[in-house]
């Protein structure tokens, strides 16, 4: 068996760990031929970044010509193209520069967004606009993505080793295929209300259980936190709750019809005139009934308040200090007179 044959039955074998795999660096000599066919994609971008864009844009002719391709910045339109040559060999390059174009629309830096034309390096745009319905919500929960100074979302990016910027709508991660399925992730439940600190933890976590060996085939599950959802529902409730009435499985009576009542009452019976007759009573004793109701309340205002009859001590009080002291009077009468004598 040759060398070659070797290698191949080697590489063709199950792997453990798919991430640790290296991806083989694709050389011109793979492809001596070139394309057959000229490859171009587009991209709009707002109008704010036509500033931006205008200063860097020989950097990116630069960049992108070094893989054989060609880049177009049209101000009119606002749009950015890029397309393959006659001289372009790498087939996926042009998916790499589309990629570099879209991010560079999304407010990602040049100098972020080049990377991603390398091989290990991969990106993903994450819309995030419809997972929350209220405006409010959907604020409250991309701030917290992005923390208080940007503190959480760089501790993304550290533990990740991607690159994250939270623009409008959409966040833009930027790095290795591995960190952009954590990203993916922990964007996704923060916007389904699973605060980040909860992923974060995990993920330190898990960076460190990977430095033990002895862990290797263990279940990690024990080591990270579990998150429980304590959130009451907030929906308002009515006023006034409606007692459920207990199950019964034959159905409710039928409502009496009106021939029905006067049947019960025997009104039916009567002629014409008994029924006005009747009818005229009824309409008086409810007139009298009313005009009774209007008298009270017109006579409430002059209707003298209860008084209460005073107690036994209090009237005791009051004969106590009725009476005079006649020997206190005498002498203080004596003690005038004789002020005034002296």
């Amino acid at each position: 068996m040759s060398d070659s044959e070797e290698e191949t039955k080697q590489n063709t074998d199950p792997v453990d760990n798919a991430w640790s795999l290296k991806i083989p660096a694709f050389r011109q000599e793979d492809n001596p031929h070139g394309m057959v066919e000229e490859s171009s994609f587009a991209t709009l971008f707002p109008k704010y970044r036509e500033k931006y864009l205008r200063e860097v844009w020989p950097l990116v002719e630069q960049c992108v010509s070094e893989h054989q391709l060609k880049a177009e910045l049209d101000l009119v339109e606002g749009s950015m193209v890029v397309k393959t040559t006659r001289k372009t060999w790498d087939p996926y390059i042009i998916i790499k520069a589309r990629d570099m174009i879209k991010l560079m629309a999304r407010s990602v830096p040049f100098e972020q967004a080049k990377r991603v034309l390398q091989d290990d390096i991969g990106c993903d745009i994450i819309k995030i606009g419809n997972l929350v319905h209220k405006k409010e919500k959907f604020v409250k929960r991309r701030q917290r993505l992005i923390g208080p100074n940007g503190a959480t979302l760089k501790s993304i990016e550290l533990l990740t080793d991607c690159y994250v910027l939270v623009q409008g709508n959409t966040v833009s991660a930027l790095g290795p295929y591995k960190g952009l399925q954590q990203v993916r992730d922990i964007v996704l439940e923060t916007m389904n209300n699973v605060h980040p600190i909860y992923n974060i933890k995990a993920l330190m976590i898990k960076r460190e259980l990977m430095k033990d060996p002895k862990l290797a085939n263990e279940d990690w599950s024990r080591f990270l936190p579990k998150f429980k959802n304590k959130n009451i529902s907030k929906r308002k409730q009515p006023k006034a709750k409606k007692p459920k009435k207990e199950y019964t499985p034959f159905p409710p009576s039928q409502p009496e019809s009106k021939i029905d009542k006067q049947l019960a009452s025997g009104e039916y019976f009567l002629n014409q005139e008994q029924k006005q007759a009747k009818r005229h009573q009824e309409r008086s004793a409810k007139q009298a009934d009313a005009a009774k109701k209007q008298d009270e309340r017109r006579n409430k205002d002059f209707v003298p308040p209860t008084e209460e009859a005073p107690s036994r001590k209090r009237q005791a009080e009051d004969s106590s200090s009725s009476k005079v002291d006649v020997k206190a009077l005498k002498a203080k009468l004596v003690k005038a007179n004789k002020k005034s004598k002296s």
